[in-house]
């Protein structure tokens, strides 16, 4: 099985180019840990005493649950801290597993999207190769994320089938990442709810962390797939076109964007980077003549409109 081409740091850079990206900060991962949850916490807070707001709050929360996954990608890279301990808990108690998955799990797996990245291998071709499709199955998918379905589908039926030796193909990631992970899941769950229900606000566990994560979480979790690997030309055979940078607006990065994850062409040159040393690096590869191969487009609507471009 032939690896997706990769490039060095050395092929672009010199090493004092590089130095600045080789060094991480122990208080930068925890501090991102706790920006995400201070964000969740501060939304709940607003949408229960002012529920007006709750349609905002679920759309800032949900985002910030995709924050929690992304942050439980950092650690898969040993990227939240230099005490692989500290990353590991990090990544798995206070990330992973709140949204319903597994750092131990998803690690070997992303690992291997990283090694064979877009070849047939690669276990996440089948999020990128449906692509494009027709605006009709784009806006059926959506309104099966915002409606609950896929919820439904990735945390209720991969969990009876998570299991079973004769599971489908296309169940195995949700299959790893949430049937393995069920009892951590719901233990902290319950502690979620338990707090709610000691401040008197039992609805706002269902209101504003259940129904971001059934609803919000879901579409925006879509959007980042489509728009990190879906229609990039040449992408098994060029590392610099492996995946697509998206250029976010502020709206993008606090509705679907958050922690420098739109940067993913960048990640997936140089993986041991620090997400939030991404845009820098992404200024540093496009300032270098292989950087003009990169393929980066200039918002997420203007990926949606790639990716449904079929009639």
């Amino acid at each position: 099985m032939p690896a997706a081409p990769r490039a060095r740091p050395a092929d672009l850079f010199t090493p004092e180019e590089w130095a600045p990206f080789q060094t991480r900060r122990a208080w930068a991962g925890p501090l991102l840990v706790l920006h995400c949850w201070g964000v969740i916490l501060i939304a709940a807070g607003a949408g229960v005493l002012w529920p007006i707001l709750i349609p905002l709050c679920v759309a800032v929360i949900g985002t910030r649950q995709l924050g929690l996954a992304i942050l439980m990608h950092e650690a898969a890279h040993g990227g939240l801290s230099p005490d692989r301990r500290l990353n590991d808990f990090l990544g798995h108690w206070l990330c992973a597993v709140p949204v319903g998955a597994s750092l131990a799990l998803y690690r070997p797996y992303h690992l291997s999207h990283h090694k064979y990245a877009q070849q047939v291998e690669d276990p996440d071709l089948v999020l990128s190769a449906p692509f494009p499709v027709t605006r009709a199955s784009l806006r059926r998918k959506i309104v099966r994320d915002l409606t609950g379905q896929t919820f439904f589908k990735q945390r209720i039926l991969y969990l009876f089938r998570a299991f079973r030796s004769d599971r489908d193909e296309d169940m195995a990631e949700g299959a790893a990442v949430t049937g393995r992970s069920v009892a951590p899941f719901l233990l902290v769950n319950a502690g979620l709810l338990t707090a709610a229900v000691l401040a008197d606000v039992w609805w706002a566990y269902f209101a504003l962390w259940l129904l971001p994560l059934a609803t919000w979480f879901p579409m925006v979790t879509r959007l980042r797939n489509i728009a990190e690997h879906a229609c990039v030309a040449g992408s098994a055979s060029d590392a610099f076109r492996a995946a697509r940078t998206t250029r976010a607006a502020w709206w993008e990065r606090a509705f679907i964007a958050p922690y420098w994850v739109n940067f993913h062409a960048e990640h997936h040159l140089f993986m041991h980077v620090p997400c939030w040393k991404l845009p820098a690096l992404h200024r540093a590869v496009r300032g270098k003549p292989q950087g003009e191969r990169m393929e980066v487009a200039g918002g997420y609507m203007e990926v949606l409109r790639s990716a449904s471009s079929r009639a």
